[in-house]
């Protein structure tokens, strides 16, 4: 008797990865479905977000593999769920990463939801990573590839999200899923990758933000209140940048690049210092907002790997204290640029374990800005 293959919906995005992701699963002898998601609606024709183009690429690699591709539309729920958020943490002078909370609330959602109308078992999506099954629990691991690990936008995942998901580019290196989709004549083997987030796409962050919150002009003063320039809007910058500052020559100091170390948002003031290790860039902990865990929460105290950014080397860490509405984090080594508003997320050895949103870094060296 035959034996009926197992079923997926693989998101097809009109990338690469995706596409090998399902390639991959129809040489493993799936059953595959495709689904394309469209998550951003751009009012103007200027052309900033390439989902038409995606879409024109998704199609045909689904049509070179002979498989179906279903099409849905989540910009509503997108605006609601992400870009709302996203906006709310930028007007609190805080820097969101909107992908932690799309694969939570909008990808993986829509393809389980697609999933149960097909009766597949499984999604999957192009993702480095990696998911095992152990004790009747999902466990979600790093993947080959350190440089292009994606366990960092995947910790806020569920069980109930894991379980079925497949991530068929854990073992593979991004030079390899090249290979294999030239190898297999995939229109898209030597597409570009998508970097950013698409609904700001080519146009400069600053543009696309001014589009919808007011930004107020204020000073830029170093750690001892003396003023070095002006600021377009706290809400365009982020700890440790150093690029668009505007920052010439100052009487008296050294000529050693400026980054911004903090933000006084009661007096609109914008701090910088010179040096990419200053101290006040250092801090040797963190506090977070409520924590997601994958399975159960690691105890107190126990040795833990962490980063704060996604492809950050992993860093020895501890929880020193956890309560429902947030973690307080200690690191062997001071951590640079801890941005609120981003994520810190645990491994332990080789399996991500969950993270949490950044509240507030500690200080190596308290802010004493005057005047």
């Amino acid at each position: 008797m035959t034996r009926t293959p197992t079923k997926v919906v693989v998101g097809l995005s009109g990338g690469v990865d995706s596409a090998v992701a399902a390639a991959r699963l129809l040489q493993a002898g799936y059953a595959v479905e495709g689904l394309f998601m469209k998550n951003w609606e751009e009012d103007d024709d200027a052309g900033y977000c390439a989902a038409a183009e995606d879409l024109a690429m998704a199609t045909e690699v689904a049509r070179t593999l002979e498989i179906p591709l279903h099409k849905a539309n989540h910009s509503a729920a997108y605006w609601q769920r992400v870009f709302t958020h996203f906006l709310r943490e930028y007007e609190a002078d805080r820097t969101p990463n909107p992908d932690i909370l799309c694969n939570s609330e909008i990808k993986f959602p829509a393809l389980l939801d697609q999933a149960r109308r097909l009766g597949a078992a499984h999604v999957a999506t192009g993702h480095y990573a990696e998911v095992r099954e152990h004790a009747g629990a999902a466990h979600l691991l790093l993947a080959a590839d350190a440089g292009k690990d994606q366990t960092y936008f995947l910790h806020g995942l569920t069980q109930a999200q894991l379980q079925p998901a497949l991530f068929p580019l854990g073992d593979l290196t991004k030079p390899e899923v090249r290979h294999l989709a030239a190898d297999w004549g995939l229109p898209n083997h030597a597409r570009k990758d998508s970097t950013g987030i698409c609904f700001i796409g080519e146009r400069r962050f600053r543009d696309f933000l001014g589009q919808y919150l007011q930004a107020t002009e204020g000073e830029i003063c170093n750690p001892d209140g003396r003023v070095l320039g002006r600021h377009r809007g706290l809400m365009y910058y982020t700890i440790g940048q150093r690029q668009g500052l505007g920052i010439g020559g100052v009487d008296a100091a050294e000529s050693a690049p400026w980054y911004v170390v903090g933000k006084d948002p009661a007096r609109n003031r914008l701090i910088a210092a010179q040096g990419s290790a200053h101290p006040l860039l250092l801090s040797p902990g963190l506090s977070t907002e409520t924590p997601h865990w994958i399975g159960a929460p690691p105890p107190v105290q126990t040795p833990l790997l962490a980063r704060i950014r996604h492809r950050q080397a992993l860093q020895p860490a501890r929880i020193l204290a956890s309560t429902p509405k947030g973690l307080e984090v200690r690191f062997d080594t001071p951590q640079r640029a801890v941005a609120p508003g981003q994520s810190i997320v645990f491994y332990r050895e080789r399996e991500c374990l969950g993270g949490a949103v950044i509240a507030a870094a500690h200080p190596l060296l308290a802010p004493a800005v005057t005047g």
